[in-house]
């Protein structure tokens, strides 16, 4: 299987995990985008099921496939949530998310839900050696960015790493979340201690959210040449 195909095995077999009756969060990005595909010819197929999206392109997208909807003001208490990750750490399941720059929603989604099942082709599955190569998003608010940003390096440097930070830019602009926030890239290319770094950069005053996933994944469902492996944590 190509990477495409490796992210739709991943996706269809998410499916396993979805119960007729249940409150589901769908993520963000080209991964989640086949699981919802999936989960939307189940719905049409007679599955009874109520998702809350993690961003405005994947309510678009459950939308227009008939798939019932709600917010996370309704529906608060959600039985499992099913997304992408950039990187992924088996050992306890630490995530990097962010690239499709819906990190804060699809964190608050998936610590809502009683399970997280995450979805990936084989290039995701990382070693401790590799972990961190994917650039760190991390969630600023536009108010004081400079500063922000002088302070995430900071707590990066007295955790022993280092690498280039940059606003994330789109058409030639600041990108913006759904959130109206702006994200931080942090290209560290290693990331050795993810829990001490998730905890130093949440603490930073303009800091909205970062994108180390700690003790939220469940499962992680990872598609490769031989078929999907099942990780716990």
């Amino acid at each position: 299987m190509n990477p495409e195909e490796q992210k739709k095995a991943a996706a269809v077999a998410a499916l396993d995990y979805i119960e007729d009756g249940m409150k589901v969060g769908l993520g963000t990005g080209s991964t989640a985008n086949h699981f919802i595909d999936a989960l939307g010819a189940r719905v049409k197929a007679g599955l009874n099921v109520v998702c809350v999206p993690t961003s405005i392109a994947s309510e678009e997208r459950a939308r227009a496939l008939g798939i019932p909807l709600a917010t996370l003001e309704e529906e608060p208490e959600l039985d499992v949530t099913v997304d992408g990750a950039d990187e992924i750490l088996p050992e306890g399941l630490v995530l990097i998310k962010g690239g499709g720059g819906a990190l804060t929603r699809e964190k608050i989604v998936a610590s809502s839900s009683r399970k997280m099942v995450v979805i990936a082709d084989a290039s995701k599955h990382m070693t401790a050696e590799t972990f961190g190569k994917f650039p760190l998003p991390v969630e600023i608010l536009p108010f004081g960015a400079r500063a922000t940003v002088l302070k995430i390096r900071a707590a990066i440097e007295a955790l022993g790493m280092s690498g280039e930070l940059k606003i994330r830019q789109k058409d030639g602009a600041d990108f913006v979340t759904d959130n109206g926030g702006l994200i931080v890239d942090c290209h560290l290319g290693h990331i050795v201690t993810p829990e001490k770094l998730a905890d130093a950069l949440i603490a930073i005053p303009g800091v909205v959210e970062q994108g180390l996933f700690v003790g939220i994944a469940s499962v992680a469902l990872v598609a490769g040449e031989d078929g999907v492996q099942t990780l716990t944590a």
